[in-house]
């Protein structure tokens, strides 16, 4: 489908969804989103649902302004994906062993290693520019400083809620491994600590809703913080490139004889902002979960933990300023899903794939979420499919 276009205050709301389906809380953040005054454009993705302020699923053009808010607490979380020389023959009957070996490498929920990784004892791992990115960790905000010990050792670190790791099967058999993560406690703290002082600026005091605070450029606020959001963005991004190589690692180990290779990896952000010029404007675009899908770029679009993935290649449709889906998205809260669905429903809805099915997952449940084709096909003039995958292991915090 190509848009719809929804009457906005300042800016129509350009939406790849059937307006109809969108909930009521959901439309009245996009409402409010558009009477932003720096606001330049505002498009909305098929996977589209409430969150917090902004909702998730809305990119966000401004000029002169970002809302810390808006790109949300997990800055810069976002899949990376590698495709293997293993093909689905390669793979053992009993995926139980393999599973356990990727959560002994890989720590999930609050878990975090017990010393930093160290990054030259990986296989491949590309360390030019880590010191330097460590170095400038003593120019974020003073309130999280005492936090470094820990994000040293949380880099390389799942966490918990809709993050993942799997092993996944294309529809040619090809076996890709693919992760789903961001920057961890630290982007949260940084991300906490900015919208506390933006909703505390005289000039966002009047706005419909407190969590639209934004900054404003040229102002000593502005610039902390896009320098601790550009580092939380490196975080969340080295945090995926340590935890794919800890992966491999573990794939190498265990099929030894195969003497598995890896293409070149793919990433994306989905809750970041970057700055793009678009109709003779510099903009800062916040993709509140969605992706990057300028012409030729490749992009990840997971489904839920039971129904499979998309790997993209983006048509660079300059109408959703050069952007997608980042998911299925959710069509329920947590919370309802864990009224409606019980352990039984998650076993039957994950069967085939060796993953956990106790209740502290049912809110990860794929009834939870809309379907993965439909939002696929919402967007066909935003990207083209270049690979289906089907997890056979999914591993969550």
């Amino acid at each position: 489908m190509s848009y719809v276009e929804v009457p906005g205050a300042k800016v129509p709301i350009r939406m790849w969804a059937d307006p109809a389906s969108v909930d009521d809380g959901a439309m009245q953040q996009l409402r409010n989103v558009s009477t932003l005054p720096w606001i330049k454009g505002l498009a909305v993705m098929p996977d589209v649902h409430y969150g917090k302020g902004a909702t998730v699923g809305s990119v966000i053009a401004m000029r002169g302004a970002v809302c810390p808010a808006a790109v949300g607490v997990d800055i810069g979380c976002g899949m990376s994906a590698v495709k293997t020389s293993l093909t689905a023959n390669d793979l053992p009957g009993d995926l139980s062993r393999l599973r356990s070996k990727i959560e002994q490498a890989i720590p999930v929920g609050r878990g975090m290693h017990d010393d930093p990784v160290d990054p030259t004892r990986l296989h491949g791992f590309g360390t030019a520019g880590w010191d330097d990115f460590w170095g400038r960790f003593g120019g974020v905000a003073d309130a999280v400083k005492f936090r470094e010990g820990r994000a040293q050792k949380q880099m390389g670190t799942l966490g918990g809620g809709n993050h993942f790791v799997e092993l996944t099967c294309d529809s040619e058999g090809a076996v890709w491994l693919m992760l789903h993560s961001g920057s961890r406690n630290i982007g949260k703290e940084l991300a906490d600590h900015h919208i506390g002082i933006a909703q505390k600026l005289p000039h966002n005091q009047n706005l419909v809703d407190r969590d639209l605070a934004v900054f404003i450029s040229e102002t000593p606020q502005m610039a902390a913080y896009r320098k601790d959001l550009f580092w939380a963005q490196e975080y969340a991004k080295y945090n995926r490139s340590i935890m794919m190589a800890l992966f491999k690692d573990v794939v190498r180990r265990e099929f030894k004889k195969a003497k598995v290779t890896f293409e070149p990896e793919i990433s994306a952000h989905h809750n970041y902002v970057s700055e793009e010029r678009y109709d003779g404007m510099d903009l800062l675009v916040t993709r509140k979960g969605a992706i990057r899908a300028g012409s030729g770029e490749y992009g990840i679009i997971p489904g839920s933990m039971g129904t499979g993935s998309y790997i993209v290649k983006g048509l660079g449709n300059a109408a959703s300023f050069n952007s997608a889906s980042h998911g299925a998205g959710r069509k329920m809260s947590r919370n309802a899903a864990k009224r409606r669905f019980s352990t039984r429903d998650l076993e039957e809805q994950t069967r085939g794939v060796e993953c956990r099915k106790d209740s502290g997952v049912v809110d990860e449940i794929p009834g939870a979420y809309k379907p993965i084709e439909q939002v696929i096909d919402q967007q066909r003039d935003l990207v083209e499919v270049v690979a289906k995958l089907k997890q056979v292991i999914c591993v969550k915090g």
